[in-house]
């Protein structure tokens, strides 16, 4: 027969219970970074159709409804249209489970073209309702003489 020491016995247990803590620790971290990465792409689309929103000339309370069915519940949306191009902004906090969030926010930022559209005159304009600037001294393109 074997002999065992009684000094060895319980040993793996002991070891298990040291390093479970450890284990856990690095699956919190791993699901927070993965949670992170959901809130970031959920940011960089919401923020990508504002800005399609945006770009057509939508008024910004669309703009922000749209970005709303997007977005992460908590986020909070910058808009602004500068030197031809809608941009938008959306900002939101990374949850870690129902309860708490982590100090670290997600950003997602999109920039779009803003998309030419015929006043009432014929002239092109670029830019929503109220922001609208003419574009080029021909009225867009139209002839004169053709009328």
């Amino acid at each position: 027969m074997r002999c065992r020491s009684t000094a060895d016995r319980g040993g793996v247990t002991a070891e298990t219970a040291a390093a479970l803590p450890s284990l856990v620790l690095v699956l919190g971290i791993a699901l927070a970074a993965i949670q992170a990465g959901a809130v970031h792409v959920a940011c960089v689309d919401a923020a990508r159709v504002g800005a399609r929103v945006l770009s057509r000339g939508e008024p910004e309370h669309a703009v922000r409804a749209a970005v709303a069915d997007t977005a992460p519940g908590s986020a909070d949306v910058r808009v602004h249209e500068h030197g031809g191009m809608a941009r938008v902004t959306v900002t939101a906090p990374v949850p870690l489970g129902p309860l708490i969030d982590l100090p670290v926010e997600a950003r997602g930022r999109a920039a779009t073209p803003v998309e030419e559209r015929e006043g009432a005159n014929g002239a092109l304009f670029v830019g929503a309702p109220g922001r609208e600037q003419a574009k080029g001294a021909q009225g867009g393109g139209r002839d004169a003489d053709a009328e």
